[in-house]
């Protein structure tokens, strides 16, 4: 008999409804809760519609969840993530860009020692992140990450200081620098960029270009790396969540697959 994994997810957005959909007739997986923001609170127990409780706290969900998801972004994983590793919980989250902070890290490390739980990074919106970490192994010479994605796919974002995104009619370069930098400015944009780095060489030795490009449809990432272990060269054309165009599917789906191998006997 499966062990059930009970499960508390950070956020109420497009990728939590998108995993929550996913799992919740999966067994054995059970959500116990939604954990939103006090601003929040109506519209998350709207969506939850007494299907699981809804909190602005972990402390507050009981019995105890096995694991914590994030699925809020950079400021839910830094509210939530550090309170779940203290007490125990386990937490997996796409927020990598949410690194870049030298003391969320630090934070993060600490709780986990403290309450003796994990936190996982995921692979999120782009792949090769395994063989990225096999190569480091050996050593990473260089790494350097290309992120484009259509004009309106940067609304909202520091690129719209920088160009006119509703009238581009070739590629711009709005950002070209380290991934650090990147997961900084763009906190909504760039996890990807972080999570290249984190498995490679590090947030401050990994280039990274983002382009707004009105000649593409998807998001496009692109990895060129090379060491001892050989060249790589990795692509991914993306697809947004149906429900939001600026939410990457693949992102979504590496935490179903992740829920699904966590309460799995055989993990890939």
């Amino acid at each position: 008999m499966k062990k059930q994994l009970n499960i508390a997810i950070l956020g109420h957005g497009p990728i939590a409804r998108y995993v929550i959909e996913q799992v919740i007739d999966e067994s054995p997986i059970r959500i116990l809760a939604l954990i939103s923001r006090e601003s929040s609170l109506h519209k998350a127990r709207e969506f939850a519609n007494n299907r699981f409780s809804v909190h602005t706290a972990i402390k507050e969900v009981i019995p105890k969840p096995d694991l914590v998801v994030d699925c809020a972004g950079h400021s839910g994983l830094t509210e939530h993530g550090p309170a779940a590793l203290e007490t125990g919980i386990n937490v997996i989250s796409i927020s990598t860009g949410a690194l870049a902070a030298p003391e969320l890290l630090g934070k993060l490390e600490t709780s986990a020692r403290t309450g003796g739980a994990k936190i996982k990074f995921l692979s999120g919106a782009v792949g090769g992140i395994d063989s990225l970490l096999a190569a480091s192994v050996g050593g990473i010479e260089e790494v350097r990450y290309i992120g484009r994605k259509p004009p309106l796919g940067w609304s909202g974002s520091r690129a719209e200081q920088s160009c006119d995104l509703k009238s581009l009619e070739e590629p711009f370069v709005h950002f070209s620098g380290t991934a650090r930098e990147a997961a900084r400015l763009y906190p909504a944009n760039a996890n990807v960029a972080a999570a290249i780095a984190l498995a490679s060489k590090g947030l401050d030795d990994v280039s990274v270009e983002l382009i707004a490009d009105p000649g593409v449809s998807r998001n496009i990432h692109e990895i060129q790396a090379s060491g001892t272990f050989g060249d790589l060269k990795f692509r991914v054309e993306g697809n947004p969540l149906s429900t939001n165009p600026k939410s990457s599917a693949l992102a979504a789906m590496s935490i179903v697959q992740e829920l699904k191998q966590q309460a799995s006997p055989v993990r890939f």
